[in-house]
């Protein structure tokens, strides 16, 4: 927290913020509603930070996922706090950083949408799918959609993933997150999705070419 008064001074770019950033500054000059480009900023900062040299098992640093989340989610939801929380939605289970930390840093609706999406609970680790069951039973769309291009991104890089793993994921994508996908009326991400589970399923010879769940196979 030392750095709260000075991380502009020590905030450096990368291949994925400046795609990001670049996303962002285009898009504020078409649009009426700007995004605080500085509150994105010290985001980036502090996901690079608290990440660290945490590794995706593709190999990228782990601070690629939630900059490329938030650059996919740009296109749908262009608000500040949506892209801040986007940046940050894996900080509080992953990294030392708080929830009390996010909350003095960015404010209490972000803290509660990092929070809202962090699995790790008081009692038990949840599901991605009871995640989503929990934000929906509480109306939080926005949050979801977080949720939902985080799945998206996920899926895009699933081949490092172990084959149980794989088989998991997928299930958990056909019987949860298409379904999301066609309630926010986003065909080209649910066929998308649709289309990386069937490429998923040929990866190991032993994950099934057909899921009973899958709502396209009937």
């Amino acid at each position: 927290m030392n750095d709260l008064s000075c991380w502009k001074s020590k905030f450096k770019t990368c291949c994925y913020s400046e795609q990001l950033l670049e996303k962002l500054f285009s898009k504020n000059v078409a649009s009426t509603r700007k995004i605080n480009i500085v509150e994105v900023k010290k985001a980036i900062y502090y996901a690079k930070k608290y990440h660290g040299t945490q590794m995706r098992q593709s190999g990228e640093p782990y601070y690629s996922h939630p900059l490329e989340v938030a650059y996919l989610i740009a296109d749908h939801v262009f608000e500040t706090n949506i892209i801040v929380t986007s940046i940050l939605h894996d900080t509080i289970e992953d990294t030392e950083l708080t929830l009390e930390m996010v909350d003095t840093i960015f404010g209490p609706v972000v803290a509660s949408q990092v929070e809202d999406l962090t699995r790790v609970k008081k009692d038990r680790k949840i599901s991605s799918a009871e995640m989503v069951e929990s934000l929906w039973g509480q109306k939080k769309y926005l949050v979801l959609q977080i949720k939902q291009f985080d799945r998206l991104h996920n899926m895009r890089t699933i081949k490092s993933k172990s084959s149980e793993k794989i088989k998991k994921i997928i299930e958990e994508t056909m019987t949860t997150f298409l379904m999301l996908s066609a309630y926010f009326e986003q065909p080209t991400i649910e066929n998308e999705l649709h289309q990386l589970c069937l490429n998923a399923m040929t990866i190991d010879t032993q994950c099934p070419h057909f899921y009973p769940q899958d709502p396209y196979s009937y």
